[in-house]
């Protein structure tokens, strides 16, 4: 098989965008040299990729199949090429991090600033997102590590489960239920729940509780961790967050916090990076160093 970059950057960008002339326009190149990339590509697969979709362009089966090798393919040249640029000390030291929404407002800048007291040699990005954003930076290997919830079912992902992340469930302050003693999850029947958007690992929380206690109250969807805040602070519903995103507002008394029994289970923060590919030094530093500093 004799499969060349040019094959498979034409063939991840139709696959993203679905259209062969927004993946021309990203790529800088003409239509036809697209549509021709992608046939060569088919031809030395053995099979279609990709199929006409309405004016549109989507994946067949095996294109959805191999989509993720010729991510892993052009993403291990990129960060090779980069890694050679360091060895030979002809660029700087870069680490890309994505972070979901709680965790880059509570403790990933203090992790970030603390390695850079040590290391200023290395510049750090951040990117933030949801779960699903977050995932998908790091399999596409536009992120070198990643710090979430509960990590995917993927073997190309390694996490390090690092501290704690215990959820709690907000209200207004003034809330009947708040700063008592536990209630049963069945008391909570008929109220409004508070609810991040798709892909959100706070929603998905939050939905996997109210399933198993059978509570089937309204929902509202709100965009962030701020905007759930504050639409609970003024009793419009309730929610689980993590403790790290309210722990401010409830010691000001600007939230209160419904103890449930039993309670969620027990879930961490991990640190993530991908199991594909060489080991990579500065990836390595970087998550010891994060693991020493929870210990």
């Amino acid at each position: 098989m004799s499969v060349t970059l040019t094959q498979l950057r034409s063939f991840l960008a139709v696959f993203r965008s679905g259209s062969v002339t927004a993946a021309a326009d990203e790529l800088v190149v003409t239509q036809p040299s697209v549509s021709a990339a992608i046939t060569a590509l088919a031809r030395e697969v053995g099979t279609p990729l990709l199929e006409r979709d309405g004016r549109g362009v989507r994946p067949t089966p095996a294109g959805d199949a191999f989509a993720p090798y010729a991510t892993d393919v052009i993403g291990l040249l990129d960060t090779g090429r980069q890694a050679a640029l360091e060895a030979a000390a002809a660029s700087e030291r870069i680490l890309r991090i994505a972070a979901v929404t709680t965790a880059a407002e509570s403790f990933v800048p203090t992790l970030m600033r603390a390695y850079s007291l040590e290391h200023p040699e290395v510049r750090l990005g951040l990117s933030v997102g949801n779960r699903g954003q977050v995932l998908d930076g790091l399999l596409g290997h536009s992120a070198d590590v990643a710090f979430g919830g509960r990590p995917p079912n993927d073997e190309r992902i390694r996490a390090l489960p690092f501290r704690p992340n215990e959820l709690v469930l907000i209200s207004a302050a003034d809330d009947p239920l708040a700063g008592g003693g536990a209630v049963a999850p069945s008391q909570l029947g008929g109220r409004t729940w508070l609810l991040r958007e798709p892909d959100s690992g706070t929603r998905s929380a939050n939905e996997e509780f109210l399933s198993a206690n059978g509570l089937h109250g309204e929902t509202l969807t709100v965009g962030s961790n701020g905007a759930i805040r504050q639409a609970a602070r003024i009793g419009l519903g309730i929610s689980f967050l993590s403790a790290d995103a309210v722990t401010s507002d409830v010691d000001a008394g600007l939230l209160g916090v419904i103890a449930i029994d039993p309670a969620p289970p027990p879930r961490a923060w991990h640190v993530m990076r991908l199991a594909v590919g060489p080991p990579r030094p500065l990836v390595d530093d970087f998550v010891a160093f994060v693991s020493a500093a929870a210990g």
